[in-house]
């Protein structure tokens, strides 16, 4: 399987939220800073001490974790997806990005002209 497995830009969607968990909140804000700062999204709220209950080689587990809830441009995922990996410190890392379906226009535009994509009409 490829690191993308969809294709949301056939349904014209142009925005993504990407939910990622990270070990603590200095992870979690070296990532977001570094997305960013990189332009590969506009925002990111870190959200701090979230449970996570998982399965994890065969054991049930319980971890404390951060959760990061990114906005983004949908052509910038491959960046953003590649870059959490290289910063992260987990194995496997999750991250699931979610289409926008709608928004505040302005906040929309917002994202385009931070991340350096066009604008909406």
């Amino acid at each position: 399987m490829g690191d993308t497995i969809w294709d949301f830009e056939e349904e014209g969607i142009r925005y993504l939220v990407i939910l990622a968990t990270t070990k603590d909140k200095e992870e979690a804000l070296q990532i977001a800073e570094t997305l960013v700062t990189e332009k590969l999204c506009a925002c990111v709220n870190v959200i701090d001490s979230v449970t996570s209950v998982f399965t994890w080689k065969g054991n049930l587990e319980r971890a404390f974790e951060c959760l990061l809830i990114i906005k983004t441009a949908i052509d910038l995922f491959p960046e953003i997806l590649a870059r959490i990996k290289e910063l992260h410190s987990y194995d496997v890392p999750e991250i699931i990005a979610l289409p926008i379906l709608g928004g505040n226009p302005s906040y929309l535009r917002w994202i385009d002209e931070v991340t350096g994509n066009f604008l909406i009409e």
